[in-house]
């Protein structure tokens, strides 16, 4: 199955211009399975999720993308925003407790320099990106992003090589022509968000890239 874990809609996430419907429709055309909701600090509420998944027939799971200290980080199995949960631990004790999961999302943020001295050579920001906190409590990297340049998504994939942590795509869908770009692929069925819980926690997924997912530079 291919799902795309990190999409953005509006009202909910402000700098989207996908509203829901048209952001389903469009993941329908591209062939995907389904689509996660995963608004900047906003949860969905399940009810509105399960009426979107109903009246278009297609997968919808509701997630959150969550602004940490650290980085941001795909969160499923959480239904309200606490507050604490900016910062990493707390993060992770929440989703624990819940019976969660989370994946970092572009992990190229903040980490990649703008230059290096060789192209590709990045082993001093890869050192100082493995000590991120939030790296050992996730079950996953999105290795690959939709808006992700080319060279962002190869640190991404590198630093997932180095922490030994299975990779996810996403498009970070925040317009029409982002629907698609990737997603990630899931070696069982998913049926709703317990599934993906499970298959994610059990790292029985892969990207997969369906087009270019970024900018050459």
């Amino acid at each position: 199955m291919l799902i795309d874990l990190h999409t953005h809609t509006d009202p909910l996430s402000h700098d989207s211009l996908l509203s829901p419907d048209n952001l389903i429709d469009l993941a329908k055309t591209a062939g995907l399975d389904g689509v996660c909701l995963t608004e900047h600090d906003f949860f969905w509420e399940h009810d509105r999720a399960r009426e979107l998944r109903r009246r278009h027939d297609f997968l919808v799971i509701p997630g959150i993308e969550v602004n940490t200290e650290d980085g941001h980080v795909l969160v499923f199995g959480l239904e309200k925003y606490v507050y604490g949960m900016h910062r990493i631990r707390e993060l992770a004790a929440l989703v624990a407790g819940a019976g969660g999961v989370m994946v970092a999302a572009h992990p190229y943020r903040r980490q990649l320099p703008f230059e290096l001295r060789h192209d590709g050579d990045w082993s001093a920001a890869l050192e100082r990106a493995a000590a991120n906190p939030s790296y050992p409590v996730v079950a996953g990297i999105e290795s690959y992003n939709g808006r992700g340049t080319t060279r962002e998504n190869a640190f991404a994939g590198a630093l997932a090589d180095r922490l030994r942590l299975p990779q996810t795509a996403g498009s970070d869908a925040h317009t029409s022509a982002d629907v698609g770009a990737c997603a990630t692929e899931f070696d069982h069925k998913i049926s709703g968000l317990d599934d993906l819980i499970e298959e994610v926690n059990a790292g029985r997924f892969r990207p997969a890239v369906l087009r270019n997912p970024g900018h050459p530079s």
